[in-house]
């Protein structure tokens, strides 16, 4: 730094002039002195202060401006843990701290575009008011927080204590993308913060390749459309509306897929969000371009999509880059052990977390790797192999509808989605309406437990073929019974997916 302004023509003191000491340890130590702490902790009207600095023969200091060592940035780009600690600033953190409490008499700035602002004061008046003093103590102390609050997030990743390893203090570092224009609703302000630490495909990634900025609501539902359309191997579209899979569907590429899906709900989509796990093409861009829908979001836009798409003005078309798990689909174990590898000890593990009043909710995300292998068979009745498939099909996406959910399914394609529902046989029977004359021969998915027979019963007057639920209720045997009268197959998964 003193290079820096020496070349620029500035007077410049080197640190050690006042303090007496040379820098040391390979330049760990350098303001770490109480010449220079002494100068910006002195409260100029307190005697006794007065008294210290005349007998130490401290300089005090006006103003600190200090941008400390880019942890961030160097961790983030792979480097090693010793390159990375070399990075985590001491001395930086030290100024900043002290002179924010000291604001009364120092002005403390850490953001560069702050520099304006604060020359303009000093030109004009000679010094910088108090306000503005207070105001950038605040900043530095926020600063410093989020700076430690990155290290112990990427310390903590690398033992395994990320956020959803529950610690005793939660402590989250984020930054902020974007000011939106309000929340869930126009009297609410909003914003849409990254964290620094996030990795693969992502909202706070995407590149943004056309259309007005995003909403709130666009985030919300986007990122419930990216966690769903991620659950699948095969090339899958997904159409969220409300944060509410409205219409999901797979086929032999993304413009079938995305057919599919909007013919599942042709209804529900319009001014809905579709998610796709492959590039879209100039062929799934023209089975969108009669739709209104507010967002598109896919690994990438061919040029040809890019066209069609374009014409509307207002589309937001949202590029996430390589889907983590594609192609494979889904959280894997396998995929998991291998992300380990690459990553040392790292435990890479997402979480959610939830404002309640007075604090938060914090825990791991449902990426449980399943297996339906595993299910169990709990019925006279057997499925085939395409049932099954249609079972597994329907069991990932209601895993992303709000409780209580059903979900009605056939040949990979949504027929009706029962989402939200403050009872489940409700869920089913809105499901089921949905899908209508559809619904016979396909079969139905529960997040949870059947509590009584009653979902059976209008599950079997639908015509549904097969039913998968995680099993666990005191009346399992009165459900399995009924599915027996009624020729139904059913299987246990005994895994619930509750999404509150």
């Amino acid at each position: 730094t003193a290079e820096t302004l020496r070349q620029a023509g500035i007077p410049v003191r080197p640190v050690q002039d006042p303090t007496g000491f040379p820098e040391i340890l390979g330049g760990r130590v350098k303001t770490l002195h109480p010449a220079v702490h002494g100068g910006i902790l002195a409260r100029r009207d307190h005697l006794d202060d007065a008294r210290d600095v005349k007998e130490h023969r401290l300089e005090p200091i006006d103003l600190v401006a200090v941008n400390l060592y880019p942890f961030a940035a160097v961790a983030g780009a792979g480097a090693e843990l010793e390159t990375a600690i070399e990075h985590i600033d001491i001395g930086g953190p030290a100024l900043i701290r002290a002179a924010a409490k000291n604001h009364r008499y120092v002005t403390v700035v850490t953001d560069p575009d702050r520099y304006p602002e604060v020359l303009e004061q000093l030109e004009r008046d000679g010094q910088v008011n108090l306000q503005t003093r207070y105001l950038l103590a605040q900043e530095a102390f926020e600063h410093t927080a989020h700076y430690d609050a990155v290290i112990a997030g990427y310390l903590g990743r690398r033992v395994g204590r990320g956020p959803a390893a529950l610690p005793d203090r939660l402590v989250l570092a984020f930054d902020r993308v974007a000011r939106l224009r309000y929340g869930e609703n126009p009297h609410q302000e909003a914003a849409f913060y990254r964290d620094p630490w996030a990795e693969g495909a992502s909202l706070a990634t995407a590149r943004q390749l056309h259309g007005k900025p995003l909403s709130y609501n666009n985030l919300q539902d986007a990122d419930a459309a990216l966690a769903l359309v991620r659950e699948f191997h095969e090339p899958a579209a997904v159409a969220v509306k409300h944060a509410i899979p409205c219409g999901v569907a797979c086929g032999e590429g993304p413009a079938e897929a995305v057919a599919r899906a909007r013919d599942a709900d042709p209804v529900s989509i319009f001014g809905g969000i579709v998610a796709f796990n492959r590039p879209v093409d100039e062929a799934a861009a023209r089975e969108m371009a009669d739709i209104f829908l507010e967002v598109v979001l896919a690994p990438e836009f061919e040029a040809g999509a890019l066209r069609v798409l374009g014409r509307k003005r207002d589309l937001r078309l949202l590029a996430l880059g390589p889907l983590p798990d594609h192609p494979g689909g889904g959280a894997t174990e396998a995929h998991r052990r291998e992300q380990q590898a690459l990553t040392g000890r790292r435990r890479m593990v997402e979480y959610g977390l939830r404002k309640v009043a007075g604090g938060v909710l914090l825990q791991e995300a449902d990426l449980l790797a399943e297996d339906p292998r595993q299910w169990k068979l709990v019925t006279r009745t057997r499925p085939g192999p395409e049932t099954v498939g249609d079972l597994w099909f329907a069991w990932r996406v209601v895993k992303h509808a709000r409780s209580n959910a059903i979900v009605v399914a056939r040949d990979r394609q949504t027929l009706g989605v029962g989402a939200g529902y403050t009872n489940r046989v409700d869920a089913a029977r809105y499901a089921l309406e949905r899908a209508g004359d559809r619904a016979r021969g396909a079969v139905l998915a529960s997040d949870a437990f059947f509590p009584f027979p009653d979902t059976v019963e209008v599950a079997a007057a639908a015509g549904i073929s097969a039913v998968v639920q995680p099993g666990g209720s005191v009346r399992d045997a009165e459900s399995v019974a009924a599915c027996d009268a009624h020729g139904i197959a059913m299987l246990f998964t005994g895994v619930r997916h509750f999404n509150h």
